[in-house]
């Protein structure tokens, strides 16, 4: 099936919400907390556990309640119209300074805030994640389609890294009021495309009428399929180098490139690039197939994080900007391949089961990724307070330097390569996956037939 590029424009542009806020909570949450809020290091690290763990709970239940769920408008969209509301209001939540001069209290409110949240997010996001394998089944289609919406996820992930700072200045305490109308003016703009997906989009009728999963059931489908559960791994071990890179680069750019003032155009070459470099992955999964792809893409993407570590204050613009470049080609390959890999699991799963378990399988690659997160981001701030990093200082210690350094280029470049591996072995390439929808029309085909009458 092939869509129109009507659809594809306006699918894709409803990742823009989720791909400004979570990049601005990636991006400014663990600094705002520490420089901002003046929270210590540790203590921003329970914070953002607490609030990450319960995405423990909420995704696969949310997941489930999808797949089961049965309206008019269809199984993932009221999702979309009930959440953007309260998603836009908790994201505000966020980023207010509560008038607390106990820390554990300041910690307590932000871990909560973080909470409601991650809940709303999970109830908008993962209906929506899930609504790509319904829109088309062919296996260069959902590729196209992915590559729209990474268009308008690697544009938040520009604007969520130059804008906010543009509004708010310096991460420093009397900035607080700043970064509130930075929270005011993103939560309520991030709900609207949301809602223009909502109206734009229609979910297949014959899959509403397929039997509910139940949640056992649907585990366990998941758990049995093994191109999922490749994919899940890809993806799990790509985004939290993502996460990490995202928490770490401000004190990356602001303590050991001492450039600040410069962050809006060292991000802008990154996600500027990352966007122009969308087609070339585009046409090498079409040439190729997704999971060579992604191979190459992401082996030059974990040199360039290698070859990061040995910037400094003293480096010049120009090769500074340059590795940006090489790293937002890499980036690039992320977002798409990543994202385009998972739906292909859902035609096998059908295959192999008789049912679909869409919302099952993306929450479960979304609690897969936070469960990482959750104990990976908090780890990088306990690390940085070991190494002895001190908010807003003016200058950092050697160790804490160090500490930065490691969390920027060795870490993320492992969980790269770790991830070439599993795409090495992925089990469902292109002939195999046409395979797998030609067996699955031949069987809806026969379920369709009338009855021979005797």
């Amino acid at each position: 099936m092939t869509l129109n590029r009507r659809t594809k424009w306006i699918y894709g542009f409803g990742d823009i919400s989720f791909s400004v806020t979570n990049t601005i909570l990636a991006v400014y949450f663990a600094i705002f907390l520490t420089d901002v809020v003046g929270l210590p290091a540790s203590l921003a690290a329970l914070a953002i556990f607490l609030g990450r763990s319960w995405d423990y709970i909420n995704d696969p239940l949310i997941g489930h309640l999808s797949d089961r769920m049965r309206t008019r408008w269809g199984r993932r969209r009221p999702f979309l119209i009930f959440g953007a509301l309260p998603f836009g209001l908790c994201f505000i939540m966020l980023w207010v300074r509560p008038p607390l001069a106990n820390q554990f209290l300041l910690a307590s409110y932000y871990a909560l805030a973080y909470m409601l949240f991650d809940l709303t997010f999970t109830l908008t996001n993962m209906p929506y994640a899930a609504l790509t394998p319904e829109l088309t089944e062919d296996y260069d289609e959902r590729t196209s389609l992915t590559s729209y919406r990474m268009l308008f996820s690697i544009a938040g992930s520009l604007i969520a890294f130059t804008i906010p700072l543009a509004i708010i200045g310096s991460l420093i305490p009397e900035n607080a009021g700043r970064v509130r109308e930075m929270a005011v003016l993103f939560g309520l703009l991030c709900m609207l495309p949301i809602l223009l997906v909502f109206f734009n989009t229609r979910e297949r009728p014959d899959y509403m009428q397929a039997q509910q999963p139940r949640l056992i059931q649907s585990l366990r489908a998941a758990l049995k399929n093994r191109p999922f559960i490749f994919g899940a791994v890809i993806f799990l071990l790509t985004w939290v180098a993502i996460d990490i890179l995202q928490t770490a680069l401000l004190f990356f750019i602001k303590y050991a490139l001492l450039r600040e003032d410069q962050s809006d155009l060292i991000m802008g070459a990154i996600f500027i690039t990352a966007i122009i470099a969308l087609p070339l992955w585009v046409w090498m999964a079409h040439n190729w197939n997704k999971r060579l792809a992604y191979i190459f893409g992401i082996a030059f993407w974990a040199a360039v994080q290698v070859v990061l570590v040995t910037v400094t204050a003293d480096t010049g613009l120009p090769w500074i900007m340059t590795l940006c470049i090489m790293a937002g080609i890499g980036i690039s390959a992320a977002h798409v391949l990543t994202w385009a890999i998972i739906p292909d699991a859902i035609e096998w799963d059908e295959l192999q089961t008789g049912k679909r378990h869409e919302g099952m399988f993306y929450s479960l690659v979304s609690l897969m990724q936070k469960v990482a997160s959750s104990i990976a981001i908090p780890l990088i701030l306990l690390l940085l307070d070991r190494t002895g990093y001190i908010p807003n200082a003016a200058v950092q210690q050697p160790s804490a330097l160090f500490g930065i350094r490691l969390v920027v280029g060795p870490i993320p470049a492992l969980l790269l390569l770790s991830g070439i591996v599993f795409a090495y072995f992925y089990p469902l390439g292109r002939a195999e996956y046409n395979e797998v929808v030609m067996q699955l029309e031949e069987r809806r085909a026969t379920a369709l037939e009338p009855p021979e009458v005797l």
